[in-house]
Order: structure tokens, then C-alpha cells, then sequence
């Protein structure tokens, strides 16, 4: 992500409760900018498909101009995780641009 020439970053596992899952702190450790609206989004699609999303502790933020983003450890978890973010997650790289919304194409 320092480098700039990494956009995107998905980590996946650590995101629950057990002793280990520490990938949320560590992903606030190396964010600039937390982003709490891509979590709600995950959170809230799965809550229609398991009662265990709301146990998710997966964080979303910036680093520079890289989006990073925790998703659960399980394939399903992360391919509904997906789901839920696509598209509208692309959005948010013309705005890391500086362009407006007017400017990034955004449809209604």
C-alpha cells in the first residue's frame, strides 16, 4: 500500500472472537482513515443469510490511496462479503482521486 501501486487489499480469517483473531487491530494499526460504512454493508447482507455475521469484527478503512478491508475466514462468508460490496465499492477510488462524485460516473 506505500508504495501506491496496490489499490486494493482483502485480508481474510481473524475477523471473530478467539484468541488469535487479531486481524481488525491490526488492520486499524496501518489505516490513515477508517471507512465504517463498507462493514456495515457486509455485516448487513449477511444478517440475512446467517445469524453469525453480527459477530464479525472486520474493519474497512485507507492507507494512502489503498482500500483495505477484512473479510470473514470462511469461502462462503467472503464470496457474500464480496457480494455485498460489488459494485458500489468501486466508487470509492475516484473519490481517493480527489474527483467528485459528479466526476467518478456514479449512477443513481
Amino acid at each position: 500500500a506505500d508504495n501506491e501501486k496496490v489499490k486494493l487489499i482483502f485480508t481474510t480469517g481473524g475477523t471473530g472472537l478467539g484468541p488469535r483473531d487479531v486481524t481488525p487491530e491490526a488492520t486499524l494499526a496501518v489505516i490513515d482513515r477508517s471507512v465504517p460504512g463498507i462493514v456495515e454493508a457486509i455485516r448487513s447482507y449477511g444478517k440475512d443469510r446467517t445469524p453469525f455475521s453480527m459477530l464479525s469484527r472486520g474493519e474497512a478503512g485507507v492507507r494512502r490511496n489503498c482500500v483495505i478491508i477484512n473479510l470473514p475466514g470462511s469461502s462462503k462468508g467472503a464470496l457474500e462479503s464480496l457480494q455485498a460490496l460489488f459494485p458500489g465499492l468501486l466508487h470509492i477510488f475516484p473519490m481517493l482521486q480527489g474527483k467528485s462524485h459528479a466526476e467518478s460516473n456514479h449512477k443513481d
